[in-house]
């Protein structure tokens, strides 16, 4: 991850020339006389809370937090650590809170190996559609990596496809949208990928912090290839925000979500420090966001 690169997605995320104009909810206001045109809004049905960001609490009770994410109006999650349970344990608890796993994050390693079967059949288990390689190992950060990676993904998309799942998918870091020899990494995954086969879980926080990918252009332009999303905010500072309290235009950037194939806005914060406050300051921005 590169942390001292510079956020610049253009005028889709409200920023321009390294400098971010906005703070706060000041990011998210709508232009004058805009309201009145933004009438779409996400889905209940596709809120959803990725649990990387609830890691704490689920350690120390797993069904109490998923029973608290319900209450506050999250349809969905995505499972990233199990704390000990299995993949039956955590369907029985989800069902128990009327939750619905989506995807799970599962190791590269994993994917392109000997667990891939067991991988599949855990996500029958959960209930979930979607595979998604979180990473890359740092040796594969080379355009030669990212081909051989590509070549794994097509694999295993379609031993997944072949098991009545969606396609694998993949999720960026700043790092993939780094410029190496001439060729942006992330771009080597899209063009050498299979459509039918692997699509990306986009983390728009880093697709910013990486400076070279913009969200409202890339769904536009790979259609149908990102049913999932992180929706992560950005602090001015670049750090990590609750969602709807930094400084990217989430209203700009799903406009073209359609295009994009979106289907799950799965909140997500790194280093949250109240999980709980997180999740209800989020919850709250999407349900009530009008793009």
């Amino acid at each position: 991850m590169d942390h001292s690169r510079r956020a610049v997605l253009g005028g889709a995320l409200g920023l321009a020339a390294g400098v971010l104009p906005f703070t706060g909810g000041a990011a998210h206001a709508a232009p004058a006389g805009a309201a009145g045109r933004r009438r779409r809004r996400i889905p209940p049905s596709g809120i959803g809370m990725h649990l990387y960001t609830m890691r704490t609490p689920l350690a120390a009770d797993f069904r109490g937090t998923l029973e608290q994410l319900a209450d506050i109006g999250y349809a969905t999650v995505g499972v990233s650590g199990r704390h000990g349970n299995d993949a039956a344990a955590i369907r029985a608890m989800l069902d128990a809170t009327r939750l619905r796993a989506v995807l799970e994050h599962v190791g590269y390693d994993t994917v392109r190996g000997s667990g891939l079967p067991r991988t599949l059949d855990d996500l029958h288990t959960l209930g979930a559609r979607w595979i998604v390689v979180p990473s890359l190992p740092g040796a594969l950060h080379t355009p030669a990596g990212f081909r051989e990676a590509a070549r794994e993904f097509n694999k295993a998309g379609l031993a997944a496809r072949n098991a009545g799942l969606g396609p694998l998918l993949f999720h960026n870091h700043g790092d993939d949208h780094k410029t190496v020899d001439g060729e942006v990494l992330y771009d080597i995954l899209l063009k050498e990928t299979d459509p039918e086969l692997v699509g990306f879980e986009l983390d728009v926080y880093w697709a910013a912090k990486g400076g070279g990918s913009d969200p409202q252009d890339l769904f536009v332009r790979h259609r149908r290839r990102f049913p999932a999303l992180h929706v992560k905010d950005m602090a001015p500072g670049g750090g990590f925000e609750d969602v709807g309290s930094g400084v990217l235009d989430f209203a700009a950037m799903f406009d073209t979500a359609r295009q994009g194939g979106v289907k799950q806005w799965l909140v997500e914060h790194d280093a949250p420090a109240d999980p709980f406050a997180t999740a209800r300051n989020s919850y709250a921005y999407l349900a009530g966001l009008r793009y």
